[in-house]
């Protein structure tokens, strides 16, 4: 095993001679329209809901690749199919560069053929290869009162114990975690409250194409730990509440790009089951063969496989929070794929003083945007310990990552109505840098509770201002109405001018308001919206 947080033995894997690794881009979708008019054959309900919250329509990325084009790739000579991507449109194929090239021949339905080694790619935005050294540190390493123990600084650093005392600690949202392995997750006590309360709701081993996701590298447990970890008074993690999805994309004794591709299939499948935040604390720039390494002006979000896909991910209304790299303090000092993708919130690492980690990965990307988007605690964090369950430091990105992943989830289970775009400005803007970022620092270490302060004052701005009632006076029936985005549920109260309460009703199921049972007169009336409310005189005819 190689690039990990601890220095492992590693050995490199040839590939076989003459075989390349490539992607077969597709021309179309031809049953797409069939598809289209039934969404429910491609997501979930839980996926549409998500979509609709935020004015997403389902479009032909959505739709899956054509199975009788798939087939004919898989059956073509010479030819093994190792993955697909429907957002992409594309198969990662591996064979003999004279065989792939053959397919665009001899095919009809193939658009273009992209070649890892880019040396080979009749077009190409750059034969150039980085040359630095591989990197080993690949893994981008109800009101409710905890006793956090041994994660206290973790969490306190960004306020998430404010948003857990105001009751949001992650329930109701949907964590997919796309890592290296989750070994003993089913039997550890720290994580015997997902078990116990159903909080993982499956996944899968893209790697070895198996439904056994307890397995594979310690990697992702002490990741999933971070987020949910839970023992009172021991270690708790940042979004104990929150249900989960495994899934492995990470071949840690080979370092291919086909983990590029199984990582896109695993965030397609979480997207199609409804998953709000996604959690990767895995990076890409170099492989096994030198060949297909990545470059610095690769790092644009716009020409790694992954990166391509996550910023379509990104485009579906999921958050993507991703590991910044642990490569900040080697010649090569810059964030891995996705890392670099615009969509992507990307995490970089301080102490527990909030100095930066020196080995948290640098920005900008190739394009000079600014990246790390934030920072949280990454040096001498507090993991669980894959074997004897007990709570352990570590190091890297890898665990920054995860920190801010539970806390953006308990953030946006307060405001479910807030864009996964909102949400990440939201939580920058917060940030102890917003005004002066950084290639290093970027944004800085967020403040939660500044952020949700600040949202809540815009929420009730927002409904005072847009909030309004008709007719008035009103004979039997008034209505209200209200542009606010947040709206979650309105309350009404109405008094008479004695101050007593003469009608209550929370929770309306529709905001028209029947009061014919009111005498004649005037009262008072409040809207009331969670913490927002307005009041109005209202005249009953």
């Amino acid at each position: 095993m190689k690039k990990l947080l601890l220095v492992f033995a590693f050995f490199i894997s040839l590939p076989f001679f003459g075989q390349e690794d490539a992607w077969v881009h597709l021309q179309d979708k031809p049953n797409s329209d069939t598809y289209l008019a039934t969404p429910l054959t491609m997501l979930s309900q839980r996926a549409l809901e998500r979509r609709a919250r935020q004015n997403i329509s389902v479009d032909m990325k959505d739709v899956p690749l054509d199975a009788g084009y798939y087939a004919q790739i898989k059956n073509a000579n010479g030819i093994t199919v190792l993955a697909k991507s429907k957002w992409l449109n594309a198969i990662h194929v591996q064979g003999t560069q004279a065989d792939i090239n053959n397919l665009q021949s001899i095919f009809s339905f193939v658009a273009q053929i992209e070649f890892a080694d880019t040396t080979l790619n009749t077009t190409n935005k750059s034969a150039q290869r980085s040359s630095h050294s591989k990197n080993k540190n690949k893994f981008a390493a109800m009101k409710t009162s905890y006793n956090y123990g041994t994660t206290s600084a973790q969490v306190t650093m960004l306020n998430a114990d404010f948003l857990h005392q105001e009751g949001y600690t992650g329930a109701g949202m949907l964590i997919a975690v796309i890592d290296a392995g989750f070994p003993n997750v089913d039997e550890l006590l720290a994580f015997q409250k997902l078990r116990d309360d159903d909080q993982i709701l499956g996944g899968y081993d893209f790697v070895n194409r198996s439904t056994n996701f307890y397995t594979g590298n310690n990697h992702g447990t002490n990741v999933l730990s971070d987020i949910a970890g839970y023992i009172e008074g021991v270690f708790i993690g940042t979004a104990p509440d929150a249900s989960f999805y495994l899934f492995i994309s990470e071949d840690v004794a080979n370092e291919v790009p086909l983990e590029e591709s199984l990582w896109v299939e695993a965030a397609e499948r979480a997207d199609s089951l409804g998953v709000d935040v996604i959690n990767t604390s895995l990076g890409y720039t170099t492989f096994d063969n030198a060949n297909y390494n990545h470059s610095y002006a690769d790092m644009d979000g716009e020409t790694t496989f992954i990166s391509r896909g996550a910023e379509i991910g990104a485009s579906r209304g999921m958050m993507l929070v991703n590991a910044a790299g642990n490569s900040g303090s080697s010649s090569w000092k810059y964030m891995g794929a996705p890392a670099d993708a615009a969509g992507v919130f990307t995490v970089g690492a301080v102490d527990a003083q909030e100095d930066i980690a020196s080995f948290s990965s640098f920005g900008p990307t190739a394009d000079n945007r600014i990246k790390p988007d934030v920072l949280a605690h990454g040096e001498n964090v507090f993991v669980i310990d894959h074997l004897t369950g007990v709570p352990k430091p570590s190091n890297g990105t890898s665990f920054s990552s995860p920190v801010m992943s539970g806390v953006v989830a308990c953030f946006w289970q307060a405001f479910p109505n807030l864009t996964s775009a909102e949400v990440r400005q939201r939580i920058r803007a917060s940030a102890d840098r917003y005004n002066n970022p950084d290639e290093q620092y970027g944004y800085g270490v967020p403040d939660f509770k500044s952020a949700y302060e600040t949202v809540l004052s815009i929420d009730k701005e927002n409904f005072m201002n847009t909030t309004t009632i008709f007719p008035n006076p009103v004979n039997n029936v008034f209505t209200i109405k209200t542009n606010d985005n947040n709206s979650t549920g309105l309350s009404i109260k109405i008094y008479n001018l004695f101050g007593s309460k003469v009608s209550e009703k929370v929770n309306l199921k529709s905001n028209t308001i029947e009061v014919s049972g009111l005498n004649a007169g005037i009262y008072i009336l409040k809207v009331i919206n969670g913490a927002s409310q307005k009041t109005f005189k209202l005249v009953k005819n």
